[in-house]
């Protein structure tokens, strides 16, 4: 299985492009800056130089040729202000949607965040402004003809994976190792009775497989 993973210089894309190449698939990972091509190799990776926020729809489809999944894994990141919660957390995350069906790529796991549906809409502070662009782009992403999967992990850390976690529609707000998070969007990528589901995700004591069946 070929995946394009944007954001591919993220922590969670650069564990999940380590446990794609371990379960014998082939990870892309698109980047802004050409120095982080190395860790994405070290990683596993393929790394494609591509920027979602000036680059085309086509443009980015024409990287998206002959994968069989995206991972819309991007962020601003927490130094960023409320435009570019717009223009990456949102803006990227629709067009790489738009590119993936453009490129008759079909498959599509977006990696949002817990509770964010519940934004104040007035407020221009940057956590309510990243709330509402990562709403907005799940909203798109479902309303797509794609075969989605939306991830809404809670807080994260770096703290080595467990295995075990807690899905459900709605959770209690909580924290996950990213690794964790990575292994459950492989678990995604892997089993076709996620599609067309959205969930929110924090650690727990289910097994990963376990957790997403019962979904």
């Amino acid at each position: 299985m070929r995946v394009v993973i944007a954001g591919g210089h993220g922590k969670i894309a650069l564990l999940l492009a380590r446990r794609l190449a371990a379960a014998g698939h082939h990870a892309v990972g698109l980047i802004r800056n050409a120095d982080h091509e190395a860790d994405v190799v070290a990683a596993g990776g393929e790394a494609v130089v591509l920027d979602l926020e000036t680059r085309t729809v086509d443009d980015v489809a024409a990287a998206l040729v002959g994968a069989d999944a995206v991972v819309f894994a991007a962020g601003a990141g927490p130094g960023s202000g409320p435009e570019r919660k717009l223009t990456v957390d949102r803006d990227g995350a629709v067009n790489l949607a738009r590119a993936a069906a453009a490129a008759r790529v079909s498959r599509y796991v977006l990696v949002s965040a817990i509770a964010t549906d519940d934004f104040d809409a007035d407020s221009e502070d940057v956590y309510q402004v990243y709330k509402r662009a990562k709403s907005e782009a799940d909203a798109a992403v479902r309303a797509s003809d794609l075969d989605w999967t939306i991830v809404r992990p809670g807080g994260l850390t770096d703290d080595p994976a467990t295995g075990r976690v807690r899905v459900a529609e709605t959770v209690e707000r909580a924290k996950i190792p990213r690794d964790d998070v990575a292994a459950v969007v492989l678990a995604c990528l892997e089993e076709p009775a996620t599609v067309g589901r959205q969930f929110e995700l924090v650690a727990g004591d289910t097994p990963i497989g376990e957790a997403l069946a019962a979904l």
